[in-house]
């Protein structure tokens, strides 16, 4: 039977700039290939073959999605085996912890020819820094984006009864984990519910929570507290030495989305535009933080303002949003450069080697 493949982001394009949670995803595993090699080098067709083929073997795996191209992937793990392949260039540079012993270097660059790409050095300088540029806009439009967000989370804040919000977080935490404590440290994951890409908005919350029996989605506002919440449930889990997958949103990096108790079957998560999901199966609930928390008639009181804030939310995002899609048109024409310099049968067989050393490792596992 083939195996699992768990799909989520670890770094995104925020608010507060690239924000990474690598380093989080990578930890305990006791291999770690690092691809180094400049864009259509062939590092996401080398980690998507070698996935592919250790779920045909039955293994369960994880992809790691790019932020800035939706149908790249910039890391693969088995976790069964302990190990992990990752695009180690800019802007997820990866700090190695034990290079050589735990961590290895693959450079993809072995495979082009240098002399082809010297004769367009001043292009790929030039959309090098285009791509840079862009990305820097699209930062900042994000971040004045989140500005009008603030505005828009006062408006509830204002609103909100906080001691009924302790009252169901409290009520939460005693329903999911009871008198559970477990023997043991809990593992702590960080990981995006969902990422701001070139073409919008994109979430795996349907692969995440596909074998979760009991899901929560929680409906609400801007500043209703779902994130808040998510955070307390994350640290009663923790506590109790539960293993928590803690999704942040990928807007806003300190804001939480959703979080997953494997163990004990559960995922609560801010089910609200852009990821907004409704109960399709036996187990799914609502939570609606509007209905238990706000003061009642707030969307009409202030119908006015929230229209408008809402209006220049949206521009704001779609404007950021058009900035992502011109940084991939300009990545890609980097692909184009450097795409006719690769020897891709040498690729082939940097990939095979990695393979094979993956292979090894797994016997050893076994015997």
């Amino acid at each position: 039977m083939a195996g699992k493949i768990r799909n989520y982001f670890a770094g995104g394009n925020t608010a507060r700039g690239f924000h990474s949670l690598y380093d989080s995803n990578l930890q305990g595993l006791e291999k770690l290939f690092i691809l180094k090699g400049g864009p259509g080098t062939g590092k996401s067709s080398l980690m998507k073959a070698i996935g592919r083929e250790w779920t045909e073997r039955g293994l369960d795996i994880e992809l790691l999605h790019c932020s800035s191209d939706n149908q790249s992937i910039d890391g693969v793990i088995i976790p069964a085996l302990k190990v992990g392949i990752v695009d180690g260039t800019y802007p997820h540079v990866i700090e190695p912890s034990a290079p050589g012993a735990i961590e290895e270097y693959i450079n993809l660059g072995e495979a082009w020819d240098s002399s082809a790409l010297k004769l367009q050095k001043d292009k790929i300088l030039g959309l090098n820094k285009k791509i840079a540029e862009a990305f820097k806009t699209a930062y900042s439009t994000f971040k004045d984006a989140l500005e009008i967000h603030d505005e828009w989370e006062l408006i509830y804040i204002q609103s909100m009864d906080f001691q009924k919000a302790d009252e169901l977080t409290g009520k939460l935490i005693d329903q999911f984990f009871g008198k559970i404590k477990l023997n043991k440290s809990s593992d702590v994951r960080h990981r995006f519910l969902g990422a701001a890409t070139p073409a919008g908005a994109v979430d795996f919350v349907p692969s995440l929570t596909e074998d979760i029996q009991k899901r929560y989605f929680i409906k609400g506002r801007p500043g209703s507290g779902k994130s808040t919440m998510l955070k307390k449930l994350a640290k009663g889990a923790e506590d109790r030495g539960i293993d928590v997958e803690v999704y942040h949103c990928g807007f806003d990096p300190h804001s939480l989305d959703m979080v997953i108790f494997r163990e004990i079957g559960i995922a609560i998560f801010d089910s609200t535009s852009p990821h907004e999901y409704f109960p399709s199966r036996d187990g799914d609930e609502i939570i609606d933080m509007y209905e238990l928390l706000i003061a009642p008639a707030t969307d009409e009181i202030f119908a006015g303002r929230l229209e408008s804030i809402a209006g220049r939310y949206k521009a704001k995002m779609k404007e950021a949003t058009s900035h992502l899609a011109r940084a991939k048109e300009l990545h890609d024409e980097l692909e184009a450069i450097y795409i006719p310099a690769m020897d891709f049968k040498k690729v082939d067989s940097i990939r095979d080697k990695v393979a094979g050393q993956i292979r090894t490792m797994a016997e050893v596992k076994v015997h």
